[in-house]
């Protein structure tokens, strides 16, 4: 074997030791902070809840637990879906104030494109002239079909 090589000794498992506690220093009380309101004081004093934990978590209360979660999960997912479906909502009814206002341009547009003096001024360059006789109407009689 070559002595340039650095390899560990093989070392005896650890075992499962009990560990020395070191002794413990009094713990000298901490003067109160202050005696303000507090909520969580007021909550402590009002609600014991010491005696549903003396033996460790409740799991009899689990499924009610679970059962809560799930309908607060699903309460917050409703107003996100509805907040956006509000916000979609909103976008279409500007959408469509714009699209009125376009159809009431083009409709006025229209409407004043279609008066007889307007139409004989695009016409005239292509040589078409306004009739000055009235219209008459053709009678057919009855048997001629």
């Amino acid at each position: 074997m070559a002595s340039n090589l650095m390899t560990r000794k093989p070392r005896a498992p650890r075992a499962n030791k009990a560990r020395l506690q070191a002794e413990e220093e009094p713990q000298v009380p901490a003067a109160p902070k202050g005696s303000g309101f507090s909520i969580f004081k007021l909550l402590e004093k009002y609600t014991n809840v010491d005696f549903l934990f003396e033996e460790g978590v409740p799991l009899r209360y689990l499924p009610n637990v679970l059962f809560l979660t799930g309908i607060t999960l699903f309460y917050i997912g409703n107003t996100h879906y509805a907040e956006k479906i509000i916000r979609r909502i909103d976008k279409i009814k500007v959408e469509t104030e714009d699209l009125r206002a376009d159809y009431t341009t083009l409709k006025s547009d229209y409407m004043d494109a279609s008066k007889q003096s307007v139409v004989a001024g695009n016409v005239a360059p292509l040589g078409l002239l306004e009739s000055s006789s009235p219209p008459y109407q053709v009678e057919v009689a009855a048997d001629e079909y």
